[in-house]
């Protein structure tokens, strides 16, 4: 399938506690960056992207998110606000190869990188067919109003279970992180999440297992 080229477009990498610097970019002071709330305690290999709050009550700090240890990125290239073609009736899709228990942190270091090409936080909606990722568990401990409203306010990067794909809204990024559920699972996250992507399906997960899944493949 084309490449869509103003999209960052994924590599492998070897896994480290770092990554290099996009060429252009200054490293010495990063700026900050909206998504999931600040994490206490010990912090993982990259630093955590701030958050802004969310509707309802003040809430604590949210649990802890795992360290960084995938391989796949994307590659920061072309135009950031440049906007798909009209004429464009499918995302790009776009695979990470990464085991079960790495997914999750090889779609963290996806969005980050997306963020640092361009892209709003509001356009990224992040969907999970196995754990939930640790900021939709804390804020769906306060309720799903509270929770699905900080969806519809389309503000952040938004983190939700696949099963619940049917009642998100459509956003230019889909990130689907394949962490768990079985293969019937993944055959209905997969089809729904490309339908809710109008510019770019990330896949977070075993290659093989995904373009089985898919069929023809990605």
């Amino acid at each position: 399938m084309p490449l869509i080229p103003q999209e960052p477009q994924i590599h492998e990498r070897a896994q480290g506690p770092s990554a290099t610097p996009a060429t252009g970019r200054t490293a010495s002071t990063p700026r900050p960056v909206p998504g999931p709330r600040p994490v206490p305690g010990p912090r993982s290999a990259t630093t955590p992207r701030p958050g802004r709050p969310g509707p309802g009550p003040a809430r604590p700090a949210p649990p802890a998110q795992r360290s960084h240890s995938s391989a796949g990125q994307p590659k920061a290239s072309g135009t950031a606000d440049s906007a798909p073609s009209p004429s464009s009736t499918a995302p790009q899709v776009q695979v990470i190869p990464a085991p079960v228990d790495g997914a999750l942190d090889a779609a963290e270091e996806a969005i980050d990188l997306l963020l640092d090409a361009g892209r709003a936080p509001g356009d990224i909606l992040v969907l999970t067919t196995g754990e939930q990722h640790p900021w939709a568990t804390h804020e769906l401990s306060f309720g799903e109003s509270a929770y699905w409203a900080q969806h519809d306010a389309r503000e952040d990067v938004f983190f939700a279970d696949a099963a619940a794909v049917s009642r998100a809204h459509s956003r230019p990024v889909v990130v689907v992180v394949v962490n768990g559920g079985g293969d019937a699972v993944v055959a209905e996250a997969l089809p729904l999440a490309r339908s809710r992507a109008t510019a770019l399906l990330v896949v977070c997960g075993d290659a093989e297992r995904i373009n089985a899944v898919l069929g023809a493949g990605v």
